[in-house]
C-alpha cells in the first residue's frame, strides 16, 4: 500500500527476517524438495521404461543425469531471466515447463522422448524455479539467514522420503503414464510457490525520491549476468572447492545400496540404508543452520563449511573398509549428518561471500562450473567399479576428492584473504554481507581509483 516495489535493488530495502518471509521459506523449502528428489524419484519408473521400451538400465539413468545437468548447467540463463524479470515471473513459468514436460512424457513413444520431455523441459523448468527460490531466501533473511537456509534446504531429504513411495504406488494403480501425468499435474505446485515470492516493498519515501532523482542522474544499466564476481578472490577459491566438492559427494548414495547387496543383504534391507541416510539428513540441516546463525560463528562460516565437507570425506575414506551391513549403517550415519551440514551451508557461505546484489550471477556461475563436475563424478566412479570391482576404491576415490576440497577452502581463505587485512576483502567477513556491498558500491562510485584508497573510505 503506498510502496516501491522493488525486485532488482534489495540492498535498497532492509531484509525483514520473518513477516512474509516465512512464506517465502515455505516456498523454498517445496522448490528444493522437487528440485533435488524429483531426478531420484523417477528412478522408480525405470523398470517399467526398460520394459516399455526394450532399453537397458544405463539408458534410463540419462534421465536422471539429464535433469541433474539442466539443475546445474542452466545456471547462467536463470541468472539473466532473473536480472531481466525478476524472481516471481521466473519462477511461475519454471512451474508451468516442470510439469508440461511430464504431462508430454507420459504420451512418449521412444526413451528419447523421455529425454527430451522429462530430462530437458521439466529440468528446464525445475532449474527456473530453484535457483530464484535461493535468491529470494537471501533478500528476505539476513539475521536469521543461516537458519532459513537450514530449512529451506530440508525439503530435499523431506521430499525424497515422499516422492519415491508416492511414484512405487502411482507405477502400481496406473503405470508410467499414469504416474507421469499425475507427477505433472503435482509440479503445478512450483507455480503456487512462485506467486509467494514477492518482491520486497519499501517505504513510500523511497518511490518519491526515486520520482524526483529520475532526471537528475541516469542510472547505470544493470548487467544480466555479473561477471566481475570472478574478481573475487573469495568466490574463486569458493568456485573451485564446490566443484571439486561436487565430484565425490554425490557418489556414495548412488552406490551404497549396491555395496550392501554385494555383500548379500536383500533388496530391501539395503534400501533401508537410504531411509536412514535420509532421515538424519531431515534433522542435520534446519541444527546445522541454527548452528551456523550463531552470532560467534556465523563471521567464521566458511570454516564450519570446510569441516562439514572434511567430515563428509573421512567418513566415505572410513566406510570404504566396510566388511557388513551394521558398519553400512553407521556410515549411513554419519554420512547423513555430514551430508546434511554441507547441505545447510554451501549455499550460505556463497550468500555471505559475495553478498546480495551480486548473488544471483554468482550462483549462476558456481551451479555451471558443478555441472561439470556433477556429470563427470559418478560416472566417473562407475567406470573405476568396473574396471576394480570393489567398492572399496570407489568410496576411497570419492573421499578423497571431498577432502580435497576442504583443504582448498580452509587454506584458500586462511592463507589468501586473512592474512591480508590491508585490501578489501579483510574487511568482508563472511557473515556480513552488508559491508561488503557497501565496499562494492564504494569502488563503483570511485570508478577506478586504486583499492587502497577504497579502504580508507571504508576504514
Amino acid at each position: 500500500m503506498g510502496g516501491a516495489v522493488v525486485d532488482d535493488e534489495p540492498s535498497d530495502v532492509k531484509a525483514p527476517d520473518g513477516g512474509w518471509g516465512w512464506a517465502v521459506l515455505a516456498g523454498g523449502f517445496v522448490i528444493t524438495g522437487f528440485s533435488y528428489a524429483f531426478p531420484k524419484a523417477v528412478s522408480v519408473f525405470f523398470k517399467e521404461l526398460i520394459r516399455e521400451f526394450g532399453v537397458g538400465y544405463s539408458d534410463c539413468a540419462w534421465i536422471s543425469s539429464i535433469l541433474l545437468a539442466m539443475l546445474y548447467g542452466t545456471g547462467p540463463l536463470c541468472s539473466v531471466l532473473v536480472n531481466k524479470f525478476g524472481c516471481r515471473p521466473v519462477m511461475m513459468v519454471g512451474g508451468l515447463f516442470a510439469s508440461l514436460g511430464m504431462i508430454l512424457a507420459s504420451l512418449a513413444t521412444s526413451i528419447i522422448h523421455i529425454y527430451i520431455c522429462t530430462g530437458v523441459i521439466t529440468g528446464l523448468g525445475l532449474a527456473l524455479n530453484f535457483q530464484p527460490s535461493l535468491i529470494m531466501l537471501n533478500r528476505y533473511f539476513s539475521e536469521k539467514r543461516p537458519l532459513a537456509n537450514g530449512l529451506s534446504a530440508a525439503g530435499s531429504p523431506v521430499a525424497l522420503c515422499c516422492l519415491s513411495p508416492l511414484g512405487q504406488v502411482l507405477q502400481y494403480h496406473y503405470g508410467w503414464r499414469g504416474g507421469f501425468l499425475i507427477l505433472g499435474g503435482l509440479l503445478l505446485n512450483c507455480c503456487a510457490c512462485g506467486a509467494l515470492m514477492r518482491p520486497l516493498v519499501g517505504p513510500k519515501k523511497t518511490q518519491d525520491q526515486a520520482v524526483g532523482e529520475a532526471g537528475k542522474k541516469n542510472k547505470p544499466k544493470k548487467k544480466l549476468l555479473d561477471f566481475s564476481v570472478f574478481k573475487d578472490r573469495g568466490f574463486i577459491i569458493y568456485a573451485i572447492a564446490a566443484s571439486i566438492m561436487v565430484l565425490g559427494l554425490f557418489v556414495p548414495p548412488v552406490f551404497v545400496v549396491s555395496y550392501a547387496k554385494e555383500m548379500g543383504n536383500e533388496d530391501t534391507k539395503s534400501a533401508l540404508l537410504l531411509t536412514i541416510l535420509g532421515f538424519i539428513d531431515i534433522f542435520a540441516r534446519p541444527t546445522c543452520g541454527l548452528i551456523a546463525g550463531i552470532k560467534w560463528v556465523r563471521p567464521r562460516c566458511v570454516y564450519l563449511f570446510s569441516f562439514a565437507i572434511l567430515f563428509n570425506g573421512i567418513t566415505d575414506v572410513i566406510s570404504s573398509q566396510a566388511t557388513d551391513y551394521p558398519g553400512l549403517v553407521v556410515f549411513c550415519i554419519f554420512f547423513g549428518l555430514s551430508y546434511g551440514m554441507v547441505g545447510a551451508l554451501q549455499f550460505e557461505v556463497l550468500m555471505a561471500i559475495v553478498g546480495t546484489k551480486k548473488f544471483s550471477s554468482a550462483l549462476g556461475l558456481v551451479l555451471l562450473m558443478e555441472a561439470i563436475a556433477v556429470l563427470v563424478g559418478p560416472p566417473g566412479a562407475g567406470r573405476l567399479l568396473d574396471a576394480t570391482h570393489n567398492y572399496m576404491y570407489v568410496f576411497l576415490l570419492a573421499g578423497c576428492e571431498v577432502i580435497l576440497a576442504s583443504i582448498v577452502i580452509c587454506m584458500g581463505n586462511f592463507l589468501c584473504i586473512k592474512k591480508k587485512p590491508d585490501e578489501p576483502e579483510a574487511h568482508l567477513e563472511n557473515g556480513a554481507p552488508a559491508e561488503r556491498e557497501k565496499l562494492n558500491s564504494l569502488l563503483e562510485a570511485e570508478g577506478g581509483e586504486h583499492e587502497r584508497a577504497s579502504c580508507e573510505v571504508c576504514k
